[in-house]
């Protein structure tokens, strides 16, 4: 009986601890501009600007982005191809605020990408944080427009 019980508690306190480690990676899929760009230029991640053409010719691309237009057909495959197939591979996404990284972040959750971050700021602002353009961080002319 008492083996019983202490299976029970063990398992309880496993659930609990996984519970927590989910809660610690969703806190962890944000991240600020400035953070995105140590990242980027320390090659730890793949930094993916999912914004279209024009806007990328607006403000230019986040120093260090791939420019991958979220509304092109072979998004995903683009995705992909960037991080050589691996779904694990830690990738950051930026778009103008925020809202549209949010929103594809789950999306390649639901496609099996495990490690998928985003700057809630974005390149323009919001109410998470200045954005790119406003903290002054480096931009680079857009080479596939």
């Amino acid at each position: 009986m008492s083996v019983l019980r202490s299976v029970r508690h063990n398992t309880v306190v496993v659930l609990a601890a996984l519970s927590l480690i989910g809660c610690v990676a969703q806190a962890d899929a944000t991240l600020t501009a400035t953070e995105a760009m140590e990242k980027a230029r320390a090659g730890e991640i793949t930094f993916i600007d999912i914004r279209t053409p024009p806007e990328w010719r607006q403000t230019g691309v986040a120093e260090g982005a791939l420019t991958i237009d979220m509304t092109a057909p072979t998004f995903v495959q683009d995705v992909l191809k960037a991080v050589d197939g691996d779904r694990n591979a830690p990738i950051v996404l930026i778009c103008r605020t925020g809202n549209r990284t949010g929103y594809t972040r789950d999306a390649l959750e639901k496609l099996g990408f495990t490690n998928v971050s985003h700057v809630a700021e974005g390149m323009a602002g919001s109410k998470a944080g200045p954005g790119w353009v406003r903290r002054g961080l480096p931009v680079e002319s857009c080479k596939t427009c």
